[in-house]
Parts: structure tokens; C-alpha cells; sequence
């Protein structure tokens, strides 16, 4: 694949220093774009049903929708920016997100928002897979330090101040937007990543040989709906047999992809997944560490926001403060896990005790201050959980991608990024699942209500602790340490 900047032909890359942080900057607002969609709704998603109305079930849609159809999208994002080139792609994502965006903010429902949402996931699909790739075109050899010494960092300070935006957006209000500001807030960054994009990014020329499996697109699709629909339906539909029947049939609607993968791979095609990764116990030991982890963080960090807003009456900025020690923590043990490479999987381990810990404090806290309970309580042990979790990402996926051979890292790395999006569509559908359960009891006065959620959210927590205790046991499985390999986490 070559690479060329619009300059003067043989001209390097580091005769133009400030195009390429220009560039750089472009990748970085997309990255933006996509985290804060996947993130700032769920602080949200009260503010949204009081709004447009639909039922609990909506709320886990909204945050779900987009995860699933990103988890599908992204066996095939990576695969376009090969076959046209990763600046058209990343381009063109980056206008359909804008446009998906607005769709959003002018919603008029929860299914026409739900609809919006996919079509958001669809382009982010698109959009995201291109940027690693495209750092590593505008900074070869050693330079790329340079450049993930600003990505990284950045990424981690807008995981702190996503949440923070969602609720100052709203309660700003700006030109009555109320909670559609956190839409259109996409504007002015896609049109910087489009206008900076279009001026400094590398354009390639793309290798379409192998073609594009879109039929694999759509049965894995079409597998993991199968399995995600049920388990937010179930509860409002009374698990009818037709339901059951749906979560029974994407095990073998799955398993037919595995067989279509086969055939393309033994025919000669590119497939979407090179199932020969599945073989090297690092990958599928990790994969499994992966869903058991994402279900626990994403679920439980759905559900606490449930409480605080649905059940306690927070607002969405009273909500976002109270939980700011966990993006805090995150931050600080995501540096910690990032010079202890040497720990190797211990960083692991230490990182889970600590959720663990976190998260025996968050219950402690349940139980002394009950629906009295303020932001200050939760506080200490949410900086505990969100160190350790913080702590786990860079190693984790070193460890994972380890034994990964250099012909197999494009396939690794986008269906473990799938894999990892679809645990969190998991974690909303099936936690969620359990707190609106529970929730949703028969309550004659709003301290019944404080109680059922606290009591929902208790029951989450036990069930989130105990997917910790799995990852724990899960990680002796992975390798001890991870290869050094010159891929970015």
C-alpha cells in the first residue's frame, strides 16, 4: 500500500511536521466522536424517556442499539479502509456520523432515535478502524511514540470529561436543546475532522483483491441480534416461547457463520475473521476474559447511573459528579498499567482485585447509607474500582494479541474490538435487564420506589462482583507476559 501526502511528489512525511499533528488532531476528534457516543447518552437516557416516553426497555435499546450494530460493523470497517483507502473511509464515516448525529438530535421518538443510533454505529464502523492505521502511516518508526504520547492521554482525559459534558450540556440547556445537545455537539467536531482530515491525512491507494464479505457481515448481524433482542425483550414480553426460541437459534445462526468463514478462507477470499487466531490460547482464553469483563463494567456502570437518576432523582450533572472518581480512577490506573508492562498478567490480577474491592464498597455503602445515600458515600470505593479497571485495558490487550502472528493482526484485532462492543451490548441487555426487573416491582410512594432501585442495583453489584471473580480466575489461563510486538494497544 503506498502512502502520499498532497504535496510534491517524493516529498516526506516529516518535511511537513505541522500537517501531520494537524492530522493526527483529525484522528483524535474522530476518536472523540465515537467514545462520546457510546458513552455521555447513558448519563442521558432519563432525561431522553421523560422526553420522548417508551417504555425501560427503550433506555437499554438506546445504549444498545449502537454497541451491537458497531460490534457488526467493525468485521467489515477495518476490511474498506484496505480495499478504498483509510482517509476516504475515515472521511466518509466522519460526514455519515455528523449526519446520523443530527438524526439523533432531531428525533421525535425512542425508535426513530434507536434508528438513528444504528445508523451513528454504522458510519462509527467505518470511521474508527482507520485511525491506528493512520497514525502509523503519518508517523513510521520511531515518531509514533510521539504521536500516542498525545493520543493516549487525551483519549483518557475525554473518558473523565465525557460524562462531566453529558450533564453540563444538559443542564446548560444551550438554545433549548436540553438533552439533544449531546448530539449536536458532533457538528462542530465533525466538521473540524473533515476540514483537518481532508488537508493533512495520507491518502493510500487500496487493495480491493479478496473481495468484501458482506454475506458474513450479515449472518454474524443477523447471530448477534438473535442473541441480544431477547435478553432486553424478555422481561416486558413475559419470556414467551418465541423468545427463547430467538436466544436458541443465534447459537446456531452463529455457528453457520463459523462454517461460511471456512469455506471463504479454504476458497481463497479474505474472510472477516481468520479463525485460526481461536486456535492460540492467548486469543481465546482473552476473548472469553474480554466479554466476562466488558459485561461487568459496562452493566454495572449502566445500572448505578440508573439508580442515581431513576431511583434517587439525581440530575444528570448531580449523577455525572458523583461518579467522577471512577473516570479518575480510570485514568490514573490506565498510567499505572502502562509502565508496569513488565507485571506482565499480574497487572491483570491486581487491576480485578481492586475492582473487586471497589465494588465491596460500593455494596457497603448500599447497605449503611441505603436511599440516603449521596455522592460523597460512593466516592472512595468508586476510585478504587476505576483505578483497577483502569489498570487492566493496555496490558490486557498486549497479553491477548501476543501470540498473534504478523499475518493475522488486522483479523485479531478487529473481531477482538467486535467481540468487545458486543460484551457491552450484553452487559446492558442482561444487567439491565436484572436492575428493571427489580425496579419495576409494585411501588405506592416514592421511598418504595428509592427502595426498589437500591435493591435492584444491590442485586447488579453482587452479580457484577461475581463476573469479576470469573475474569480473576479466567486470567491464569493467559500467558504470563505478552510478546513485544510493534503494535499499539
Amino acid at each position: 500500500m503506498t502512502v502520499t501526502l498532497d504535496a510534491p511528489a517524493g516529498a516526506a512525511l516529516t518535511a511537513a511536521p505541522d500537517r501531520r499533528w494537524l492530522g493526527l488532531f483529525a484522528i483524535l476528534t474522530a476518536t472523540l466522536m465515537n467514545l462520546l457516543d457510546a458513552s455521555i447518552v447513558n448519563v442521558a437516557l432519563p432525561v431522553i424517556r421523560k422526553d420522548l416516553g417508551g417504555s425501560y426497555a427503550t433506555l437499554q435499546w438506546i445504549a444498545a442499539s449502537y454497541t451491537l450494530v458497531l460490534a457488526v460493523g467493525l468485521l467489515t470497517g477495518g476490511r474498506l479502509g484496505d480495499m478504498y483507502g483509510r482517509k476516504r473511509m475515515l472521511l466518509g464515516g466522519a460526514a455519515g456520523f455528523v449526519v446520523a448525529s443530527v438524526a439523533c438530535a432531531v428525533a421525535v421518538s425512542p425508535e426513530t432515535l434507536i434508528a438513528a443510533r444504528m445508523l451513528q454505529a454504522v458510519f462509527g464502523a467505518v470511521m474508527i478502524p482507520q485511525c491506528f492505521g493512520l497514525i502509523r502511516d503519518l508517523f513510521p518508526g520511531e515518531d509514533q511514540a510521539k504521536a500516542w504520547g498525545v493520543f493516549g492521554p487525551a483519549i483518557g482525559l475525554a473518558t473523565i470529561l465525557g460524562p462531566i459534558t453529558a450533564g453540563l450540556l444538559i443542564k446548560a440547556d444551550l438554545f433549548g436543546a436540553d438533552w439533544r445537545m449531546i448530539f449536536l455537539i458532533n457538528l462542530p467536531l465533525g466538521a473540524f475532522t473533515l476540514i483537518a482530515g481532508g488537508k493533512a491525512l495520507p491518502t493510500s491507494a487500496g487493495d480491493r483483491s479478496g473481495g468484501l464479505d458482506v454475506a458474513g457481515m450479515l449472518i454474524a448481524g443477523t447471530g448477534m441480534g438473535l442473541l441480544v433482542y431477547p435478553l432486553v425483550q424478555g422481561r416486558e414480553q413475559g419470556w414467551p416461547g418465541w423468545i427463547l426460541a430467538m436466544l436458541g437459534s443465534s447459537v446456531a445462526v452463529l455457528a453457520v457463520f463459523v462454517r461460511h468463514q471456512l469455506r471463504r478462507t479454504a476458497a481463497g477470499k479474505t474472510p472477516l475473521v481468520e479463525l485460526s487466531v481461536f486456535a492460540r490460547r492467548s486469543y481465546s482464553s482473552g476473548v472469553l476474559f474480554v466479554v466476562v469483563f466488558f459485561i461487568a463494567i459496562i452493566g454495572f456502570s449502566l445500572t448505578l447511573g440508573f439508580l442515581l437518576q431513576l431511583g434517587l432523582g439525581y440530575s444528570p450533572i448531580g449523577a455525572s459528579v458523583a461518579m467522577a472518581t471512577w473516570a479518575v480512577g480510570a485514568f490514573v490506573g490506565s498510567a499505572f498499567g502502562a509502565m508496569l508492562p513488565q507485571l506482565g498478567r499480574r497487572v491483570l490480577h491486581i487491576g480485578l482485585g481492586l475492582m473487586g474491592a471497589g465494588m465491596a464498597g460500593v455494596y457497603a455503602v448500599f447497605q449503611t447509607a441505603g436511599i440516603e445515600l449521596g455522592g460523597w458515600n460512593l466516592a472512595a470505593p468508586l476510585l478504587v474500582f476505576g483505578i483497577g479497571m483502569g489498570m487492566i485495558f493496555v496490558p490486557m490487550f498486549d497479553i491477548i494479541m501476543g501470540e498473534i502472528q504478523d499475518h493475522e493482526v488486522g483479523s485479531a484485532s478487529g473481531a477482538l474490538e467486535s467481540i468487545q462492543q458486543l460484551a457491552a451490548a450484553l452487559g446492558v441487555a442482561v444487567l439491565g435487564t436484572v436492575f428493571f426487573n427489580r425496579f419495576t416491582a409494585e411501588a405506592h410512594n416514592a421511598v418504595a420506589v428509592k427502595t426498589n432501585a437500591l435493591a435492584a442495583t444491590e442485586q447488579v453489584t453482587v452479580i457484577a462482583l461475581g463476573l469479576t471473580v470469573v475474569a480473576f480466575l479466567v486470567g491464569f489461563l493467559l500467558p504470563k507476559k505478552a510478546r513485544a510486538q510493534e503494535i499499539p494497544a
